[in-house]
């Protein structure tokens, strides 16, 4: 029965898509007596089979060899289309871990979405969102992989602009998916250019490719950027960093995914990649800037956030900007370790937040206060999950950023630094949070706001507790490093950063009524964090002018040049018709005369071009 499940794990992803399908008659309107109820609920069974199909091969296949599997899609003289499935302990792994947190995240919308006249729709697309997920997760082939992250960006188009009502949803959807689309039309340069290269795009054969490969450094370069921007995209990084920002106008329930699991999706197809990108150090050199540029400055914007779901969205980049430095270090084992322990804290504490809004129909953060009696439950959720985020003995990040750091406080120690960073300032903006919702007196939104109800908190407290267990998983997968070779001043200095930033957001001050600061000096700083040091105006007067300025230029050629020399082919036509009117006779001798006359002349002409006239005795 285990090899059974083992040989069709492959069919998991079309759990969640058959479920897609079977709500489509609830979410078109075709049954409507019964509500919209039954849709969720059979979402709900598919996510779970495939949640417990998952875990039954998890559970066995430490003692198996990964097995690969090839399906043949199009093949063409030297063009080879396959679809490639990997089935190993870390493909499997992943689906476990996607398809349980989607369930979780399926109960919590129940509560969370309960009075929504759409709840059908919801689901439906939130099965095609978990099919697209676990399709990448066991996929092998670049080939998929690429198709599967274009589902994805349809995906969080559709679940962004769920509420298409509101013009701001609008908004934030269109430019969600044109942001992606602009690193994904790179990647998509990149996954050509490597299939007539390397001749395959399975990552099996892509690794065998890159071990020979001797490419020119432009090429190298150009590929590997390339490679590069369609995750850069995915994972809201600086550059194309901007609309994880606005995509929080979806529904909370999306937002718990986004957050932990669809950003990482962009990273795990760059964690796939290593062999290749390592074939250009620019390509590494690029990752590691782009990655520490992110991480410092998107942690440094969260710190400046007045919205509970913008405040954790930016820490969200912030972490991913790491995963993306440790590819770029080549340290992939590190990436994968802080992909899980981010996805389960961070799940955790959009929960919460969840919750929160929920409760108090408000996401500013100047507007809540004194939460943490009326909700125990959203309370603790929130306390764990911002443990699990920090280095905080002993919960999972600790684990995973003493990993990499110690592996690395010889060979590059200014990483120490970013991790050191990065580490306090996101402890600052937790405890920041924290008080804010949580401590001090209560508001007008948050005097009588009661506790979730049971669909809403049994997802965070199963969330909860498995965040205490994450370093209990790691041991059990022999990932936790051994006491005696921990460099100790690596472990002083996590906890450190920890502490100070716990110290410091306990004891600013923070005045709910002072949204902006009345200093002079603070405000502008105030602002410059606030507004993501101004990019989107920069992006406004450079890129978006620039375009429109070429539109206009295009429009104007179009019009005039375009349909001009159009228009004046046609104007002599129609004056050359109406002057050879007046000059007709009727008489068709005149016309076999004109012929004649005509073909003649041409055929003079040809044959003097063609030199026959010169053979003519005269």
């Amino acid at each position: 029965m285990n090899q059974f499940l083992f040989l069709t794990s492959w069919c998991v992803p079309f759990y969640s898509l058959i479920g897609a399908l079977l709500t489509l008659p609830w979410g078109i309107g075709i049954i409507r007596r019964t509500g919209p109820r039954p849709a969720a609920y059979v979402n709900l069974l598919t996510t779970f089979l495939a949640f417990v199909h998952s875990l039954f091969v998890f559970k066995d296949i430490w003692n198996i060899e990964p097995v690969n599997l090839v399906l043949t899609w199009f093949k063409a003289a030297d063009l080879d289309l396959s679809i490639s499935l990997e089935l190993s302990p870390v493909s499997i792994g992943a689906t476990v871990l996607i398809t349980g947190l989607s369930l979780l995240a399926q109960i919590y919308a129940l509560g969370y979405m309960e009075k929504d006249w759409s709840l059908a729709r919801f689901f439906a697309l939130f099965g095609f969102f978990e099919a697209a997920l676990t399709g990448l997760a066991i996929s092998d082939s670049l080939f998929l992989s690429y198709a599967v992250l274009e589902v994805l960006t349809l995906s969080t188009y559709l679940l962004v602009g769920f509420w298409y009502a509101q013009p701001l949803v609008v908004t934030a959807a269109r430019d969600a998916f044109l942001t992606k689309r602009v690193g994904d039309l790179l990647l998509l340069m990149g996954v050509v250019t490597l299939s007539t290269m390397a001749g395959s795009l399975n990552f099996s054969d892509l690794y065998e490719w890159a071990q020979t490969a001797e490419l020119s450094p432009v090429t190298s370069t150009l590929l590997g950027l390339a490679l590069i921007a369609g995750p850069a995209g995915k994972c809201a990084q600086f550059p194309l960093h901007l609309w994880l920002d606005e995509a929080m106008e979806g529904p909370n329930p999306a937002s718990v995914l986004r957050n932990s699991l669809v950003v990482a999706g962009g990273a795990y197809v760059l964690y796939k990649l290593q062999p290749v990108l390592a074939l250009s150090p620019v390509a590494l050199n690029a990752l590691v800037i782009m990655g520490t540029v992110t991480a410092i400055g998107a942690t440094l914007v969260s710190i400046a956030q007045i919205d509970i779901k913008r405040s954790l969205s930016h820490s969200t980049s912030a972490y991913m900007g790491l995963v993306f430095l440790a590819v770029g270090l080549q340290q992939g084992g590190v990436a994968l370790m802080l992909l899980l322990t981010h996805a389960i804290a961070k799940a955790l504490l959009f929960m919460s937040s969840g919750s929160v809004i929920y409760t108090t129909s408000t996401q500013d953060l100047t507007e809540m206060g004194g939460l943490w009696s009326r909700m125990p439950a959203t309370t603790t959720a929130f306390v764990v999950g911002s443990a699990g985020m920090v280095t905080l003995l002993p919960l999972g990040s600790f684990w995973a950023m003493l990993s990499w750091a110690d592996g690395l406080v010889d060979i590059s120690p200014w990483v120490i630094g970013v991790l050191v960073l990065v580490n306090g300032l996101t402890a600052l903006n937790l405890t920041r949070v924290f008080r804010l919702i949580f401590w001090g007196a209560p508001q007008q939104k948050t005097r009588r706001a009661p506790e979730v109800s049971w669909q809403m908190a049994l997802p965070m407290v199963i969330l909860t507790v498995l965040t205490l267990l994450v370093p209990l998983m790691l041991q059990q997968w022999y990932l936790l490093p051994d006491w005696n070779s921990v460099n100790w001043y690596v472990v002083f200095a996590l906890l450190a950063s920890t502490l100070t930033g716990l110290v410091t957001g306990s004891t600013i001050y923070l005045h709910k009524a002072w949204s902006r600061s009345r200093i002079l000096a603070w405000r502008f700083l105030q602002d410059l964090l606030g507004y993501d040091f101004y990019i989107d105006r920069i992006y406004r007067l450079t890129v978006v002018n620039a375009v429109a300025f070429l539109s206009r230029i295009s429009a104007w050629s179009d019009r005039y040049l375009v349909d001009g020399v159009v228009n004046l082919v046609g104007f002599a036509t129609i004056l050359g018709g109406q002057g050879l009117k007046y000059s007709i006779s009727g008489q068709s001798q005149g016309y076999l005369l004109t012929i004649l006359a005509v073909i003649s002349v041409l055929g003079f002409f040809i044959s003097w071009s063609l030199g026959l006239l010169n053979y003519l005795p005269f």
